[in-house]
């Protein structure tokens, strides 16, 4: 589903993809229960949405995506149409409440994930930036570093192979390689088709390089008959976030303030250093932070940084004292994250999951 001519700054190939906030996302998906919008468009009410019935939500979802109204470009057309063909699978003449509710969900879930600022990009993955990789200068040095991390005392060359595919990422051409549906569709079939020397030991690097680059092939060759649409959202702390915040003293005040109101006092009305933890998490939007529990890298420099401050010394402090800290806290955050900033991303695959009857994807013994 190529969402835009622009190609993502990421990706060299074929991947392009459309930037959608979560304003965006919210106001196509979010706004209206998806149950009363099916019940709308099924004008007939047989329980199921037929291709003319499905138009008005396509529509909807073209205009979000910033797309001109359809029959005015034979580009965005086509956009329109692969939109159409991810809710009917390309096969379908009718489109079930649960079919009709895939893409909404994936949608709301990557708008919702954490970050509210975080940027969603649709991406249609076809298997061309997997070529590009594989055939590219930059292969083999990637490659051998994913190798020299594998760890693998006993395995087989095809287990390496399974290991080495679930590290390439979505930029290098290859949708998420856990999803039920890529390993089903694309990852078992690539392994079923594919022949090579599995039981040799010792695993050689240069055997290991051959062999997965006949194995990303047949995986680029199965992405050309089944492109997979991946949403993928991408962000980076790097304590601008919180820099913003202690800048603005006026904005920070009132965020300090609203941390303590949700912290309770002591019979001496003072605050618990104990929970300057739970203080922080009310000003993690405030200060472009993920929740506490939402991304493990930011928690350990959180927790880093309030064992630094000796927090859990189990002293109690007046509202000011306990602003200061938190402050001193914030600066420690902003100082840690401005010298090692932290990359998250997400990527999830734009297809309603497959039955039980799915083959799993398993090393061999």
């Amino acid at each position: 589903m190529e969402t835009t001519e622009k190609k993502s700054e990421w990706s060299g190939g074929s991947s392009s993809g459309q930037v959608l906030d979560r304003s965006d996302i919210m106001e196509l998906v979010g706004n209206e229960d998806v149950n009363h919008k099916f019940h709308e468009l099924n004008k007939d009410r047989d329980g199921q949405l037929s291709v003319k019935e499905l138009q008005p939500a396509v529509a909807d979802i073209g205009a979000a995506l910033g797309l001109p109204a359809q029959g005015t470009s034979p580009d965005s057309d086509h956009i329109y149409s692969e939109v159409s063909n991810e809710f009917t699978h390309g096969k379908q003449d009718k489109v079930s409440k649960t079919e009709f509710k895939v893409l909404s969900d994936i949608l709301i879930g990557m708008a919702a994930a954490g970050l509210k600022r975080d940027p969603v990009v649709i991406l249609r993955i076809d298997g061309e930036d997997l070529l590009e990789f594989i055939n590219g200068p930059s292969y083999e040095a990637e490659m051998v570093n994913i190798f020299s991390g594998i760890e693998l005392p006993d395995g087989s060359l095809h287990d390496c192979l399974i290991k080495a595919l679930e590290k390439l990422t979505v930029e290098q051409g290859m949708p998420p390689p856990s999803d039920f549906w890529v390993i089903r569709s694309i990852v078992a079939p690539a392994l079923q088709s594919r022949t090579g020397p599995d039981h040799d030991k010792p695993i050689s690097q240069e055997t290991y390089l051959v062999e997965f680059k006949k194995l990303a092939e047949n995986v680029a060759r199965h992405l050309k008959e089944q492109p997979v649409i991946v949403a993928h959202s991408e962000n980076t702390f790097d304590g601008s976030g919180i820099k913003r915040l202690l800048s603005n003293k006026f904005e920070l005040e009132k965020t300090l303030n609203a941390a303590i109101e949700n912290v309770s006092k002591d019979r001496n009305g003072k605050l618990p250093k104990e929970y300057l933890r739970v203080a922080l998490d009310v000003i993690a939007s405030s200060a472009s932070l993920p929740p506490i529990g939402a991304v493990d890298q930011i928690d350990k420099v959180i927790a880093d940084v309030l064992e630094m401050m000796n927090t859990d010394d189990g002293k109690t402090v007046k509202d000011d004292e306990f602003k200061k800290i938190l402050t001193e806290i914030l600066e420690g955050l902003m100082l840690e994250l401005e010298g090692n900033p932290i990359s998250i991303s997400t990527n999830s695959v734009v297809h309603e999951p497959i039955a039980s009857s799915s083959t799993p994807l398993q090393s061999s013994s």
